[in-house]
């Protein structure tokens, strides 16, 4: 049964989320609250952004304790959690009339962001610098494809540091019930999509 939706207003006191600053050992940095982003503006302010769905959290602490426990330099750097449903019509109106649209979920059918049980995201190295990922966030081009790496490396335009980079980052979120996509190297799901648009919340 689908839960009714709710206002992004109403996430802080609401049983089903969490704030990111309750998860120990991420570091966060939300692009959608800056103008560090391919829409060039600030989308969430005044919204307060920093959320996740429990399960998503609890999801990303179990990342957190694999990467711990194998490559305890390295730290996960959130770049976007939950984006309110408006923010999504905003995305997908800024890339009307683009060859870009399919990297964003269609509003109607909803982002599994709006549902704040999907993450962007990157590592961060013991300095605090993000590790060299071959592209930055939300460089809409084919080097940002993990379904192309090997045809990107072959061709230079990769290097194996960079897809081992990327490697640690989907290990520590495959193993712990993400999901990534095909197109983006910094986005993943926290379980299967059909099933969270179903019988989660959707923020506004």
């Amino acid at each position: 049964m689908t839960a009714p939706p709710v206002a992004c207003e109403a996430i802080p006191g609401h049983p089903d989320f969490r704030r990111l600053d309750s998860i120990a050992g991420i570091a966060a940095d939300l692009r959608y609250a800056t103008a560090d982003n391919f829409v060039g503006r600030d989308l969430y302010s005044p919204l307060d952004c920093r959320w996740l769905h429990k399960d998503a959290a609890a999801a990303l602490e179990n990342a957190v304790a694999w990467l711990a426990a194998r490559k305890p330099d390295y730290k996960l750097l959130v770049l976007d959690a939950l984006r309110p449903q408006r923010v999504q019509e905003q995305l997908w109106s800024a890339l009307q009339g683009t060859d870009l649209l399919t990297y964003i979920a269609d509003p109607v059918r909803g982002s599994i962001h709006s549902f704040g049980m999907a993450l962007d995201l990157t590592l961060l190295d013991a300095q605090g610098r993000e590790l060299d990922m071959g592209t930055g966030f939300d460089d809409l081009t084919e080097r940002s494809h993990p379904a192309l790496e090997e045809g990107l490396l072959a061709i230079g335009a990769l290097t194996e540091q960079q897809i081992e980079n990327r490697r640690w980052l989907r290990n520590a979120m495959l193993h712990n019930g993400w999901h990534g996509i095909n197109t983006e190297w910094w986005h993943f799901d926290c379980g299967d999509r059909t099933h969270v648009r179903q019988h989660y919340t959707r923020v506004l």
